[in-house]
């Protein structure tokens, strides 16, 4: 029964959920991602009502520069997931319009052979403005597709540089993909990125571009072995791929499998799980802390009068916000 004209019961919800109900799935995610606190009073419901069945999916991030091939490369892998029994759910993160805050990519008009498949489930989400276009509820989007009976997540990252600490934070694989023909094949990619990768893939290793492909896979092996070990005691892979022509698709997904059974059989997949909630616990009580403090009245009062009075020179920020942030504390 309706709560009010729009929403209804976190009941409601968590039943559909964990029927499968892909509408009221996507109902239920557009309430976890919303600001409104009467939104976010039935989506904290819902999750808890639904959290004892997520956490049985495989996590994989996927993260590259623009162009690399992403989308492309996430529906050939895709449809090679559901071929083979699964589940899949793709979490993609969209650059937002800074004026409307809205999705400017169609993701499902990109990965059109999985938008129609039955076993597909694409939620595009535009980022709101978070830190390198990781929406702040992909976490709980993760939780809320598990409990809907989705044994695989994807997690697209629009691979502007900032992103990938967070997404490697929240999934159990973390792959890069890459170009090749660039000149200097490490030239342009952040070791700290590299260093955070499970498996390279060297994308569009095709025509032309072959040969390119297989240097650069033998540039960026060389490097990786160069690295100090993982935690996990895995050496990541490096691969070629070509999307479009479904070659090498079936070796990332070995490379994938053969990853998760070292993991679970040397516990570090379990050990990383328990990691990925505690780091989620840290980014949720600061993002708690953040809205407390803008949707604090008076701060929203004193900030204006701060923003009014700013001149070119004459004014210290820092000094103004920390004392804005001692006023709240107070």
């Amino acid at each position: 029964m309706a709560k009010s004209k729009n929403i209804l019961s976190a009941d409601y919800f968590i039943k559909g959920i964990l029927k499968g109900d892909i509408s009221i799935l996507s109902r239920a995610i557009t309430l976890v991602e919303s600001t409104k606190e009467e939104h976010q009073s039935i989506a904290e419901k819902i999750i808890d009502g639904v959290i004892k069945k997520s956490g049985k999916s495989f996590r994989l991030g996927i993260t590259g520069v623009p162009g690399v091939g992403k989308s492309t490369f996430i529906e050939s892998f895709g449809m090679h997931l559901v071929n083979n029994g699964h589940k899949l759910a793709v979490l993609t993160i969209d650059p937002s319009s800074q004026k409307s805050k809205g999705s400017i990519l169609g993701d499902k008009t990109r990965m059109e052979k999985l938008s129609v498949h039955p076993d597909v489930y694409i939620r595009p989400s535009p980022n709101s403005g978070s830190l390198g276009g990781v929406a702040r509820k992909t976490y709980e989007s993760i939780l809320l597709c598990e409990a809907a009976g989705f044994d695989f997540i994807i997690i697209e990252t629009v691979g502007v540089g900032q992103s990938e600490i967070t997404v490697s934070q929240m999934t159990d694989f973390f792959l890069l993909l890459m170009l090749a023909g660039a000149g200097d094949e490490l030239q342009g990619i952040k070791r700290g990125i590299m260093e955070m990768a499970d498996g390279i893939v060297i994308t569009k290793a095709d025509g032309n571009n072959v040969q390119k492909a297989k240097n650069a896979r033998t540039e960026y092996a060389h490097a990786i072995h160069l690295f100090p070990p993982t935690e996990s005691g895995w050496i990541p892979k490096v691969t070629t791929c070509s999307s479009i022509n479904n070659e090498g698709v079936k070796e990332v997904g070995d490379i994938v499998e053969e990853y998760k059974r070292l993991s679970i059989g040397t516990k570090y997949f379990q050990k990383k799980r328990v990691k990925q909630q505690k780091e989620w616990l840290h980014q949720s009580i600061a993002a708690y802390m953040l809205d407390s403090f803008y949707n604090s009245k008076s701060i929203q009062t004193e900030l204006k009068k701060i923003e009014s009075s700013l001149s070119t020179s004459s004014n210290n920020p820092h000094k103004l916000a920390a004392k804005l942030v001692k006023k709240w504390k107070k």
